[in-house]
């Protein structure tokens, strides 16, 4: 009986492990996203031009995301923008983020997710690589230690990557397995 309790004890513990781990977390309200710091090879370096350096030693896909990035780097923002096509001439937070997964391969092409659809976007929880914030309103990614976002400001500036950390509390987070 009693190795029964303890088994049975020692499997609840794993059922509700297992089902926390699965839960999607929201980030607090005193969140922040990473501080950046630069390591060679690993992450990118901002350049005067508001584009972004490809560290060496990333994987192809975000080699590729920062490279898409970069493309759209001082479009203005347009709510709207990037929805509907693929290049457009502004773009808002989900446009310009669904336009950096798709040259990536990690969205299909065709998608034009809003800012509410990412909440089911890859799986929970924080990339290596590449992390998707987001909640209803709003969406941006922190590529390689870079963020990548169109609020650098109160207002919309548009697509830009940014050195600086910001608030992310309500946002949830997301992940490709592997990046």
């Amino acid at each position: 009986m009693r190795n029964m309790n303890r088994f049975l004890s020692i499997l609840l513990v794993l059922l509700l492990m297992l089902g926390f781990n699965g839960c999607q977390q929201q980030l607090g309200s005193g969140a922040r996203t990473p501080k950046y710091v630069y390591h060679a090879g690993y992450t990118p370096k901002k350049l005067r031009s508001g584009k972004v350096t490809i560290p060496y030693r990333a994987p192809a896909r975000i080699k590729r995301a920062i490279a898409a990035g970069n493309k759209i780097v001082g479009k203005p923002y347009r709510l709207g923008g990037g929805h509907g096509k693929h290049v457009d001439s502004a773009y808002d937070c989900s446009g310009s983020v669904a336009f950096v997964l798709r040259e990536a391969g990690m969205l299909k092409k065709g998608a034009f997710p809003s800012s509410r659809d990412f909440l089911k976007w890859g799986h929970p929880g924080f990339g290596k690589w590449l992390t998707c914030y987001t909640k209803r309103g709003h969406v941006f990614l922190v590529i390689a230690g870079m963020r990548f976002d169109t609020t650098g400001t109160s207002r919309g500036v548009g697509p830009r990557w940014y050195t600086e950390s910001r608030p992310c509390g309500g946002f949830y987070v997301r992940h490709i397995p592997g990046f």
